[in-house]
């Protein structure tokens, strides 16, 4: 038995990185899953290794969640695939870094819309399934059935404050009032709010930055960084997928409106 049998769940941003190590995780703990991603290579990578552990346990489905019709064509997508939506990760994410009084406008919309509206989206999206068939079980069979999930993502960033990066910092603690707002609203529905705050992870977006490139971070700053872990290594999106299956099973079923950062031990004022 796994810790997600019979369950279903949707997770943005899944093609690479953190969100593709949370599809499979949750593939491995018996769930379903609906792969999120812009990319088609992607996409079909992230969606071939879950197949590769459970035959039918993937479907995918492209488009940012930045976009409202995306996310409520996503979420009706997960319930005609599988029949219905039990989990929603919320880790899809971007970065536009520069320094606050040289930062356009367009670098702040984009990170913003992405990392922080999109999430309001996917939530707003997904209540029909979660929040609406939770509430029809109350009324119906005196509680819901069982406790159906949330997990959006927040930053060690944020909390620190991270110079270069006021649009995304913004957007991540934003994600911090939508987590216990939603938590609130929801807790009689027995739908869990909660949120993971990944330390310095290895994915493209920590990546050392060349010249020239648009993602990643200083080879100066990345080492800078690491001296401040006391476990001495940066995160894999494995142990990030580790805390998020945590709050994705009944094993944080009377934990909601949290935050937990999964950083190595990295001191955060």
């Amino acid at each position: 038995m796994g810790l997600l049998d019979d369950r279903v769940a949707v997770i943005t941003g899944a093609g690479r990185g953190i969100g593709r190590a949370c599809a499979l995780t949750f593939v491995r703990e018996g769930a379903k899953v609906v792969i999120n991603d812009l990319d088609e290579e992607p996409l079909a990578e992230a969606k071939a290794a879950c197949e590769a552990l459970r035959p039918g346990s993937a479907a995918t489905h492209k488009g940012s969640v930045a976009d409202r019709s995306t996310t409520d064509e996503l979420m009706k997508f997960a319930v005609q695939q599988f029949g219905k939506l039990d989990v929603l990760v919320n880790n899809a994410g971007v970065t536009r870094d520069r320094m606050s009084h040289l930062m356009s406008d367009e670098q702040w919309d984009l990170v913003i819309a992405v990392n922080l509206t999109g999430t309001f989206n996917c939530i707003r999206s997904a209540a029909p399934y979660l929040r609406d068939v939770a509430k029809a079980e109350l009324e119906r069979d005196g509680q819901p059935r069982y406790h159906r999930k949330i997990v959006n993502f927040f930053s060690t960033a944020a909390i620190r404050g991270n110079p270069g990066q006021i649009n995304y910092t913004a957007a991540k603690m934003g994600n911090v009032g939508i987590t216990r707002t939603v938590a609130q609203e929801w807790a009689r529905f027995w739908v869990n709010v909660n949120a993971v705050a990944p330390g310095f992870t290895n994915t493209r977006l920590t990546a050392a930055k060349g010249k020239g490139d648009e993602l990643g971070i200083p080879e100066e700053q990345r080492q800078s960084m690491l001296t401040r872990i006391p476990m001495a290594r940066f995160g894999e999106p494995e142990d990030i997928a580790n805390a998020v299956l945590f709050f994705a099973s009944p094993l944080s079923d009377y934990v909601t409106g949290q935050t937990i950062n999964v950083s190595g031990g990295l001191q955060i004022p």
